[in-house]
């Protein structure tokens, strides 16, 4: 059996000593991640349990609670009509997807492509546009909403936030990401315009697409300011000025419903992100490829 040789020992050496070096920076990216996984998912880790805590337990008594109970989601659904502010909220969501997808992949699309005058002009006016932030025209649009009768109504609710220009430039990048050499395919194959965007664009784009649908049912889901003061009637309010009126009810002082009502609002968008998850990792191209 022969004997290792000088250089092959040396390099095993080696190899170990940049393992140990790599062991305390692997170990402290870890405790990193560990880190951001605490301060993120803790909050609302410690929601839930105060939510599932029984009636005669302090809130602040430990971590975990004796007397685990959904009792309190019961009594929140009784406290108040939450599953007609659901409904409501649920309206307005749908119809913000509905509208920014269709609205922010034509208006991506048009803006990714050259040969059309004022496409530049265009542009910049949508970027100026987000400069300004929402409170400094507020004001003008819930004239411009009663103007129009839609006081007090959940299309009143849905109009400002029916297409952001935010998911149109994101949508732009995305279409501008595609190959040329995909489309330039699509139309030695005759495919027109219509049939190009359908077909090849908007598959491309699907993990943007997703993204889209998420961010806009966040923004119509956990939109506060603009429904209070567009919503007079109780019967049209979204969730999130229900939850404003359970915790400030003068008859509510329970931190566990509270909690119980917050985590119900967190619900949906939960379940949204696992459906939609799986489109982020797709890539542009390969989307467009595939098809």
């Amino acid at each position: 059996m022969s004997a290792p040789s000088p250089s092959g020992s040396r390099a095993s050496r080696r190899r170990a000593g940049a393992g140990r070096r790599r062991s305390p920076g692997l170990a402290g990216r870890y405790a990193t991640l560990l880190l951001m996984l605490v301060v993120m998912l803790g909050p609302l880790v410690w929601q839930f349990l105060t939510s599932v805590r029984g009636r005669t337990e302090n809130v602040y008594d430990g971590l975990l609670p004796s007397q685990p109970t959904f009792d309190n989601y019961v009594r929140v659904a009784a406290s108040f009509p939450l599953l007609r502010y659901v409904g409501n909220t649920l309206v307005v969501a749908v119809m913000a997807i509905v509208s920014n997808t269709l609205c922010a992949a034509m208006g991506g699309y048009a803006l990714s492509r050259a040969g059309w005058k004022g496409r530049g002009a265009v542009f910049t006016v949508l970027v100026a546009t987000l400069m300004f932030p929402f409170e400094s025209v507020m004001i003008s649009m819930f004239l411009t909403v009663r103007g129009m009768g839609l006081v007090d109504t959940l299309v009143g609710v849905w109009l400002p936030g029916a297409v952001s220009v935010l998911n149109i430039m994101i949508m732009r990048a995305a279409f501008l990401s595609v190959p040329r050499e995909v489309e330039e395919a699509a139309v030695l194959d005759g495919a027109n315009e219509w049939a190009r965007f359908t077909r090849v664009f908007l598959p491309a784009a699907k993990g943007t697409l997703a993204v889209v649908c998420i961010t806009s049912f966040m923004g119509a889901w956990d939109d506060f300011l603009w429904p209070l003061l567009v919503l007079t009637d109780s019967d049209h309010y979204t969730l999130q000025l229900g939850l404003k009126s359970l915790a400030g009810a003068t008859t509510v002082n329970d931190q566990r419903l509270i909690a119980a009502g917050a985590m119900a609002a967190l619900l949906p968008m939960v379940l949204l992100f696992f459906a939609l998850q799986r489109f982020f990792f797709k890539g542009v191209g390969e989307g467009a490829v595939k098809t």
